[in-house]
């Protein structure tokens, strides 16, 4: 894939990330963009606020957060689906024996598929700081496997932390191998994603921009390690965060999708980008897809789009009709979790894709 860093035609778009630098909505980015074929990579900013920091490259690896969710988590499962390993309506507690135990009313907990950990339809909560009693991965899972249904699976689209935690572990007993050794080799490294994996070794750590300074679980900054604690708990391998990567190695795997004949299939991308139920979701099977109206995707993007984002301020969409993808990786979270910052890459993730389609066009 060749890569270039020259592009003008960006400007207007580096415009708003340069505002969004000044407002302190990040410190800096990396950002790409496949069209026709092409591919430019860029990079501004620093990896913090400071005169003397870093400057972030287009190589430079983020913590991408919730993207995870897609490029390894979901990748795995349409791969498993595609070799005839994986059944999406089988239900989990099937894999995970410890779903079903020790309920007192296991009808619900029965129902829960794999496709509905997907869609985000199980009926498990959002988020849960399963960290503040769990010490270990072991006690971690115990206790997400735990956890209350709140509603009847397939009635309910919330997005779900938890649903993932336990997508990564099924991963994980179909492919009998830990999900970041399986997902390292069967899909980044097929694809030339040297950059990408999980929990980056100490040397390399100062290489990746910092994610905060966590005053109130692990009290040290936080940077070449996962900044989500319960993937932390998991020591930094989980379905739901914990993956890093730069822009060249995301839009590698996004041209993978795009196109449909090499690692995964056109069959497989289709079924895994239709939208589920309940009516009304954005969710499709693993991925998202653009809302009508308020997308973070913008206003440019086709109905035929996935994408995902990251708690940190990364993104990724896919115009699957457009064959266009663009990147946003970011550490808005840094130094610390902010109403402002999280308010601010809200703002500027439609604006950023409005601008940057509107270049192509």
């Amino acid at each position: 894939m060749a890569v270039t860093a020259q592009s003008e035609r960006f400007a207007t778009a580096e415009r708003l990330l340069a505002d969004a630098f000044a407002r302190c909505v990040m410190p800096g980015c990396a950002y790409g963009v496949y069209a026709g074929g092409q591919v430019v990579a860029k990079a501004l900013g620093g990896f913090t606020y400071e005169a003397e920091s870093p400057r972030v490259l287009p190589a430079t690896r983020f913590d991408v957060a919730s993207v995870t969710k897609v490029v390894a988590t979901t990748a795995a499962a349409m791969l498993l689906v595609q070799q005839g390993l994986m059944d999406v309506s089988q239900p989990i507690g099937e894999l995970l024996p410890g779903f079903i135990i020790g309920r007192e009313d296991t009808r619900w907990a029965r129902q829960v598929t794999v496709a509905q950990l997907l869609a985000h339809s199980s009926g498990l909560p959002g988020y849960v700081e399963l960290f503040r009693t769990a010490k270990t991965s072991a006690e971690l899972l115990k206790a997400c496997l735990e956890l209350p249904i709140e509603a009847e699976p397939g009635t309910r689209a919330e997005y779900s932390d938890p649903g993932f935690m336990l997508l990564g572990k099924v991963i994980e007993v179909i492919t009998r191998e830990p999900l970041d050794v399986w997902t390292a080799r069967e899909v980044f490294q097929p694809l030339g994603m040297l950059a990408t994996g999980f929990t980056p070794v100490a040397g390399e750590r100062v290489l990746i921009p910092p994610t905060e300074i966590d005053a109130s679980f692990r009290m040290r900054m936080i940077q070449g390690e996962v900044q989500d604690e319960n993937a932390a708990v998991m020591k930094g391998v989980a379905g739901h965060a914990g993956l890093f990567a730069n822009v060249e190695d995301l839009l590698r795997f996004a041209a993978a999708v795009i196109a449909g004949d090499a690692l995964f299939n056109a069959e497989t991308v289709a079924r895994f980008a239709e939208r589920q139920l309940p009516k009304g979701s954005s969710r499709a099977l693993g991925w998202d897809t653009p809302l009508e109206s308020g997308s973070s995707a913008g206003q440019f993007y086709s109905a035929r789009s996935i994408g995902h984002l990251g708690y940190s301020g990364c993104s990724l969409w896919i115009d699957l009709e457009g064959r266009i993808a663009i990147v946003l990786l970011t550490n808005r979270t840094w130094p610390e979790r902010s109403e402002q910052s999280h308010l601010g890459i809200k703002e500027l993730r439609p604006r950023f894709h409005d601008a940057v389609r509107e270049a192509l066009r």
